[in-house]
């Protein structure tokens, strides 16, 4: 599911208002709405990670829909390609 579909499923499950949850993160609702459909890019990291708390959902799982390292990640990338290659080679894929 695409990053602001994500953000706005789980925002209505908990009954989360956009103006509520824009102010949360401490930007416009209007951005936020833009994101949650799709008309802007994921935000920055700092942004993902503040959604991630309000909503209570993995941080990891946020950056996967923002299709995106998470940023302890970004720093070792390096590192990831290889272990993902070496998991690849074992799963035979």
């Amino acid at each position: 599911m695409p990053f602001g579909s994500y953000i706005r499923v789980r925002r209505n499950e908990l009954g989360i208002g956009l103006n509520d949850f824009a102010s949360r993160l401490g930007v416009s609702p209007a951005y936020w709405s833009r994101i949650e459909r799709e008309c802007e890019k994921p935000p920055r990291d700092d942004l993902i990670e503040k959604a991630a708390a309000v909503l209570g959902v993995r941080l990891d799982d946020l950056f996967v829909a923002a299709e995106r390292f998470p940023p302890d990640m970004q720093r070792d990338v390096a590192k990831v390609v290889r272990a993902y290659r070496r998991l690849r080679a074992v799963e035979g894929g």
